[in-house]
């Protein structure tokens, strides 16, 4: 992909899942985890590529620690195209703490990816609007300023992608209507 990249001088988001190292210290595991993925820091660098952290569970995936890595890899590699990608589906484990979280990634992140959110992410895929947490968590992204990249995907097996892209199309309406 990177030489069709570069090829037809195209510049797509690299989402890459941050790995989750094992070390002593949260600063060791912070420069652990940055120099695993410092030749994609380096690639997409030279690509003109945003590389952005996806959180998906485990260390890797805690605001906390993608903040730091982040942070980490503009200090010491000049890597200002690093950020994140925030994932409201895998970021049940915040929803008590999602306006400190958001407000500590606001940031770095150049995308959002909704989801409708219950308690213990039951279900884990859930259209905007069916959910009891998501209408409060998008007030707190649109009380914040954020003006960036929002996604809405669909993980659904139960229905055609189309009817569920429509339903969080329209669930997503009647939150920011109320």
């Amino acid at each position: 992909a990177f030489a069709l990249f570069e090829k037809y001088k195209l510049h797509p988001q690299i989402w890459r899942t941050l790995p989750s190292p094992k070390a002593d210290t949260q600063q060791a595991r912070v420069s652990a985890a940055a120099k695993a993925i410092l030749p994609l820091v380096d690639r997409t660098k030279k690509l003109g590529c945003k590389l952005d952290l996806y959180n998906h569970g485990g260390w890797g995936g805690e605001p906390a620690n993608l903040v730091a890595v982040c942070q980490y890899l503009r200090e010491h590699h000049g890597a200002k195209h690093v950020g994140i990608i925030y994932n409201l589906h895998h970021g049940h484990g915040h929803i008590s703490d999602f306006e400190k979280s958001f407000k500590l990634m606001q940031p770095y992140l150049h995308c959002l990816n909704l989801n409708g959110m219950n308690e213990a992410a039951q279900p884990k895929i859930l259209s905007l609007g069916k959910g009891q947490y998501e209408a409060t968590m998008i007030s707190t992204i649109r009380k914040a300023g954020y003006a960036g990249p929002i996604g809405i995907l669909d993980h659904r097996n139960d229905t055609d992608t189309e009817i569920a892209l429509r339903e969080n199309l329209e669930g997503l309406q009647k939150i920011i209507n109320k």
